[in-house]
């Protein structure tokens, strides 16, 4: 089974599905590997690793010691083409569709489309729409454009509906790292009753309950990594993954 195929089927079983998303750049190796570890007993759905802005050269190996310690399915949510490793399950092919540089468009996608196909890597064509969260975020600062305002929602729901017709296979709404607010509600609601895509989510998610009510909202997956950057407590790991199988927790 395809890794996106995966994915799809934890939502309908579980009914939203949570990533851990490790940052190479920002956070130790110590921490990376322990989290991967500690991961698939805290119900993480899938690990996801990348960063905006790539400062260290510790990507590759970073990406097979993880492979190493995890059968989850290890995901790339590439800054940019040189972030793709064939140690990788799949990865997130973002088009940044909120911003009007051709460069996170289409040029990036260009240069890493052959490496993917070399490596065998599965490509999940992804619509990526950065939304405003109180503050200037990295990715905004490095891809040099502008979020969608965060009370803008039929700003939102046309970007993820040509997305959509554009035959990409999910939409990630994010709020960027460590963001001082996180994606509203409302337009999580609003995107997911105009598309028909699954919807990833994240960015400034702190609490479990945020992580609850994105799934209630409408995403299909929340992503959470700079709350665990600094923080081995792997009982919370647990309670945010929980967080987002709300039919789990019936079924029990």
């Amino acid at each position: 089974m395809q890794v996106f195929e995966s994915l799809l089927q934890v939502k309908i079983e579980k009914g939203g599905g949570f990533f851990l998303l490790l940052d190479p750049d920002r956070t130790t190796p110590d921490m990376i590997l322990m989290l991967a570890e500690a991961a698939e007993d805290s119900e993480v759905d899938a690990v996801l690793v990348g960063t905006s802005l790539m400062t260290k050269n510790n990507f590759q190996t970073t990406v097979k010691d993880v492979r190493e310690r995890t059968s989850l399915p290890v995901i790339i949510f590439p800054g940019t083409h040189s972030q793709i490793s064939p140690n990788a399950d799949a990865i997130l092919f973002t088009s940044l569709i909120s911003g009007r540089n051709p460069t996170y468009l289409i040029d990036e996608q260009v240069k890493g489309a052959p490496l993917v196909k070399e490596y065998g890597i599965e490509p999940i064509a992804t619509g990526y729409m950065l939304i405003e969260s109180g503050g200037y975020s990295s990715v905004q600062y490095i891809s040099h454009s502008m979020p969608i305002p965060s009370d803008k929602n039929d700003i939102a729901c046309a970007h993820a509906l040509a997305a959509q017709y554009m035959g990409m296979q999910a939409i990630f709404m994010e709020a960027g790292s460590g963001a001082r607010q996180s994606v509203p509600l409302s337009m999580i609601e609003s995107v997911a009753e105009y598309i028909n895509l699954p919807i990833i989510v994240g960015g400034g998610i702190r609490e479990p309950r945020e992580v609850e009510s994105k799934i209630k909202a409408g995403a299909s997956f929340v992503v959470v990594g700079h709350h665990f950057e600094n923080n081995n407590d792997l009982k919370a790991l647990h309670e945010f993954a929980e967080a987002a199988h709300p039919l789990a927790a019936v079924a029990l």
